[in-house]
């Protein structure tokens, strides 16, 4: 983690909320004894000019703007030839802490292969990608798969030597991301990027200013509005959580690069090493929920899509299930790491629930 030292009660922060504009009027209905979130043909067209529709959910006019990134074919197909490459190559440096190598595959790609220093961590950062795709924002996280280390493998075999000098063991999980050329670090945006002040209050942003802003700022805020609710459901805290928490002795924290989010040239965001997601995060909830939970209250401001869905996820009770589905269809080493312990899906459920209680309050407002 980015972050170091234990948190205690001089190290919390009050946050007031951001991106909060005034909520219209919507259609609700009732379904299972449930409430859900329904957008009917009898509601007024959305005024063009504002990034915001119904009160709650960002304009389809700006979404259109959200750069594209990873698309599900583009995924699948490299996902299918890194399974299949040869590694022809590793390399130091690159993919995070020493243990991790850049690896070369036999296609002409290349990989990040992360040798997590549990195996939680790689359960952590493969749950957490199928994940985003139950929520629909597989498309921010580069394609992940899961690889055995086996030396004497007909993938690994090029690579034999290096194996030995990796200090990896034989029959260890890992997971293969793919590689992603010209990224640049991203410093949290104005509504979280606010210098420690009186309080140490993160400063809202009023509808006013958010009318204001050009539009390259309110795609991209589009796309941290997704980032935060992911990073509650999952509990990580090792991006911008652990920024926050470090402002306790550093205030000129938020200045610098936010942990594991990269910008691809496009402008696109790009969620890294996810391995603190959903395992290992869960395991830490009483140390980083302090700073999680409030960053989840401070966006009042959602894709509709992403609201949609959490919204079904609470209706159904599924979210555990979805998960386990995707994650069983797509993953062919899924049953080595194994899946979330019925606890973890409990809390898994209870955190979505959470979300959508919020998504309901930011609109009652």
């Amino acid at each position: 983690p980015a972050a170091r030292g234990e948190a205690g009660g001089g190290g919390q922060k009050t946050f007031r909320t951001l991106l909060a504009v005034p909520a219209a009027a919507t259609d609700r209905e009732e379904r299972d004894g449930e409430e859900r979130l329904a957008v009917t043909d009898s509601q007024p067209p959305a005024d063009t000019a504002s990034p915001v529709e119904r009160g709650i959910f960002w304009s389809r006019e700006l979404e259109e703007q959200v750069p594209p990134g990873f698309a599900a074919e583009e995924a699948a197909a490299w996902l299918s030839a890194a399974r299949a490459a040869r590694v022809a190559s590793l390399e130091r440096g690159g993919c995070g802490r020493s243990s991790n190598r850049l690896a070369r595959l036999s296609d002409g790609s290349r990989a990040c292969v992360r040798y997590g220093i549990n195996p939680e961590q790689i359960q952590g950062e493969a749950l957490s990608y199928h994940l985003a795709g139950v929520l629909g924002m597989q498309e921010r996280l580069p394609p992940m798969a899961l690889a055995l280390v086996e030396a004497r493998g007909r993938q690994w075999e090029p690579v034999r030597e290096e194996l030995r000098g990796s200090h990896w063991a034989e029959g260890a999980v890992v997971s293969l991301t793919r590689w992603v050329d010209n990224l640049t670090a991203v410093v949290a945006p104005a509504p979280w990027g606010a210098e420690a002040g009186a309080g140490r209050r993160l400063q809202p942003l009023s509808a006013g200013e958010l009318v204001g802003l050009p539009p390259s700022q309110l795609v991209e805020l589009v796309q941290w509005s997704d980032l935060i609710l992911f990073d509650y459901l999952t509990a990580n805290f090792d991006r911008l959580v652990s920024n926050l928490f470090s402002l306790q002795w550093d205030p000129r924290v938020m200045r610098r690069a936010t942990s594991n989010l990269l910008r691809a040239p496009d402008g696109g965001l790009v969620f890294m090493d996810n391995e603190a997601g959903l395992v290992h995060g869960y395991r830490l909830l009483a140390m980083w929920d302090p700073y999680n939970e409030p960053l989840l209250r401070s966006v009042c401001v959602f894709r509709e899509g992403t609201a949609r869905r959490v919204a079904e996820l609470h209706r159904r009770r599924s979210a555990a299930a979805e998960l386990r589905r995707r994650y069983r269809a797509r993953e062919p080493l899924w049953a080595r790491l194994g899946f979330l312990s019925e606890r973890q899906a409990e809390l898994l459920q209870a955190r979505v629930d959470f979300v959508h209680r919020h998504i309901s309050h930011c609109r009652a407002q």
